[in-house]
């Protein structure tokens, strides 16, 4: 694996309807790129991994434990391990990417 990347040349998966990701990451950190159509959604789940979104493009309503905010470009938000929360895109594509801790084996892809 190359060091060096180009985020638009890294593999693509689609997580879900509306919603593409790419990955890079290293044995102790990870940092995925998210690509979201309008309306599109995170259904409300929950993980062991720690997470940091930071919004860079566009809006995004984000539900964390029950509160719901709308973020935009420069905004972000902390997810503590095993803590409920959802997203969903608004009317126009929104850009994301979150850090991860430890990395995420079913975000890897082949690259």
């Amino acid at each position: 694996m190359n060091d060096f990347f180009r985020i638009k040349e890294l593999p693509e998966t689609e997580m879900m309807a509306g919603i593409r990701r790419r990955a890079v990451w290293t044995e102790g950190a990870m940092v995925t790129f998210f690509c979201f159509a309008p309306g599109s959604v995170v259904p409300e789940h929950k993980h062991p991994h720690e997470q940091i979104t930071v919004v860079t493009r566009g809006t995004l309503e984000f539900t964390l434990d029950g509160e719901t905010r709308i973020l935009c470009a420069g905004d972000g938000v902390r997810i503590r391990s095993n803590v409920l929360h959802a997203a969903r895109a608004l009317e126009e594509m929104a850009e994301a990417f979150d850090a991860w801790s430890p990395p995420r084996d079913d975000y890897k892809t082949a690259g």
